[in-house]
């Protein structure tokens, strides 16, 4: 267990311990838990932070679109499937483009500039 892990562990005990927890909406019911077993260990606490947060990295973002583009062009008739479909195709290119190189998500400037602003939002 990691540093971090076991301090935050420590806390929750001592709320625990305290009585702090009792009440709270939903105790007793189980967590609804997402699976992360595919996000390296390091990264998980930082990913859930940012998910938490609003933010979700470009290449994400696109996936989401590519999704979404597919189930619109499902929808359409035939004859208006052509513009759609330059608009899916340029999506996968972009997304392939990006598998291909490692991202650092700091470097994208909206990523960095909400990320920044969030931040500094949220400081005392």
């Amino acid at each position: 267990m990691h540093l971090l892990d076991q301090m935050a562990e420590a806390r929750l005990q001592e709320a625990v311990d305290r009585g702090e927890l009792r009440g709270l909406p939903g105790e007793g019911k189980p967590l609804h838990l997402e699976d992360d077993s595919a996000i390296p260990e390091e990264l998980r606490a930082a990913y859930r932070v940012l998910k938490n947060a609003g933010f979700l990295p470009p290449e994400l973002q696109w996936r989401r679109e590519l999704r979404e583009a597919e189930q619109l062009l499902q929808q359409l008739p035939e004859c208006d499937r052509s513009r759609a479909r330059a608009r899916l195709e340029l999506l996968q290119l972009r997304l392939a483009a990006h598998r291909r190189s490692p991202m650092n998500l700091l470097l994208e400037d909206q990523y960095r500039q909400r990320l920044l602003e969030r931040l500094d939002s949220s400081a005392p």
